[in-house]
């Protein structure tokens, strides 16, 4: 789809990479803290026709601190918010301490996209959010997540494979009569992709279900009632293969939350 005019700004929220041992290369990237944005994420907005906007987070390290930064400004600024996915949300962002000592997130983005989120939800634009996006949107609106499927649900699918990564595929279920029943008129069920280890446990006061796995009931999909346009996803929509004809097509979800952005926008 071309882009339009005047065009969408979508703000992504920046996926971090912190070094996690001594490095010998001296000079090289992987010495440094990076804040990214995955290709695949871009392109997905750029087939409805938006430009992608990576939003910086910042932290202790940084050369500019968080006093500085003004989240509100990029709210104001851009026309919608995506919440990629990435590293668990750390249990203490939901008042729990990590059973295992590998869950133990990544409370510094944690804290960025709450007040990303939030900064959005005030402006009155919508937000979208990506597998740990949606485990973060539902934590930032006072929910809680299942630390680790395997361990806490024994009896559930395995909703990661890391040897099939986004290959891994299992079914859904859309709620009857929600928004997102409203954008698949004739569809019940669908398959898609699966890449998480993490779930929502609580869900957040105001949202509701979308879809949920039919084997095991892990919510794959919520809303809120309460906001003008805060939903998400469990699965990976940017990794839909075009060619694979057993994959849901998300392309009414991406046209769906880029016409709520554009009327936002006036």
């Amino acid at each position: 789809m071309p882009f339009q005019s005047p065009p969408l700004l979508i703000g992504i929220s920046a996926r971090i990479y912190v070094p996690s041992a001594p490095i010998l290369d001296l000079g090289g990237v992987w010495s440094k803290h990076l804040h990214y944005l995955e290709q695949s994420v871009a392109l997905w907005l750029m087939r409805g026709g938006a430009l992608p906007v990576m939003i910086p987070a910042v932290d202790s390290q940084s050369v500019v601190q968080r006093a500085e930064l003004n989240l509100g400004h990029y709210a104001s600024a851009l026309d919608g918010l995506v919440l990629q996915g990435g590293n668990d949300v750390a249990p203490g962002s939901y008042g729990q301490q990590p059973l295992d000592p590998a869950w133990s997130g990544d409370a510094v983005r944690d804290q960025y996209e709450t007040d990303l989120i939030h900064a959005f939800v005030n402006e009155g634009k919508p937000v979208f959010g990506i597998c740990r996006g949606l485990q973060m949107i539902n934590v930032a609106f006072g929910g809680t997540l299942w630390q680790d499927i395997k361990t806490q649900q024994p009896a559930a699918l395995e909703h990661v494979k890391s040897d099939l990564y986004e290959h891994n595929v299992h079914a859904i279920e859309i709620t009857p009569n929600s928004r997102l029943a409203s954008l698949y008129p004739n569809l019940q069920t669908g398959q898609i992709n699966s890449i998480h280890h993490q779930a929502i446990r609580d869900l957040a006061p105001g949202f509701v279900v979308e879809a949920r796995c039919p084997q095991d009931g892990i919510i794959e999909a919520i809303r809120s009632e309460e906001s003008r346009y805060v939903a998400a996803v469990q699965w990976h929509p940017e990794f839909r293969s075009q060619n694979n004809p057993v994959s849901f097509d998300d392309t009414p979800i991406l046209l769906d939350f880029l016409k709520n952005a554009r009327a936002q926008k006036g």
